[in-house]
């Protein structure tokens, strides 16, 4: 319909069709939400199958994706029942993925440290000693000497700006 300033206006019609899409969409939703609520829950009396047994900690294979350098991401695989990892490169320009890295984990876990950065797991505790050593010094009434600032190892109750505590 045109009015006199050259306008059309557009007036909504009760579509059938339309309004059955909407019901459909409603219910099936309502379908989706109730499966979430309920989750896995198995009917009273019904016992799983073997296989469908409930697993206790974390066992199987997961999978996730990560960036591997500035330009390319890739799909990291973790096998915890083998204990191994392995990684696939995406490659955008053939679609393809490549094999890129995969490695054992079995001995690896006991290992203390190996190519760690500072402060290792021994200068850690070192520091932890020589805290403790300082505190117990200041709680004998001993005052904080010059080589414990050296070191820069600071009471933890005291204040920041080298005060003491009171």
């Amino acid at each position: 319909m045109e009015r006199a300033g050259g306008t059309t206006t557009v007036m909504p019609t009760n579509d059938g069709r339309r309004q059955t899409v909407l019901w459909v969409i409603a219910v099936l939703l309502a379908v989706i939400a109730t499966t979430l609520v309920v989750g896995g829950r198995q009917p009273v009396g019904i016992q799983p199958v073997f296989g469908d047994s409930p697993m206790v900690g974390a066992r199987g294979i997961f999978a996730f994706t990560g960036q591997l350098d500035k330009t390319s991401y890739g799909l990291f695989m973790m096998d915890v029942d083998n204990r191994t990892v392995w990684c696939y490169q995406y490659l955008p320009s053939t679609r393809k993925m490549k094999l890129v890295a995969a490695r054992s984990f079995d001995f690896d876990r006991y290992l203390k440290a190996y190519n760690v950065e500072s402060p290792t797991e021994d200068e850690v505790r070192s520091m932890l000693e020589d805290q403790r050593r300082i505190k117990e010094r200041m709680e004998r009434g001993g005052a904080e000497g010059a080589d414990d600032e050296a070191l820069g190892i600071m009471d933890p109750d005291l204040p920041t700006g080298g005060g003491r505590k009171e």
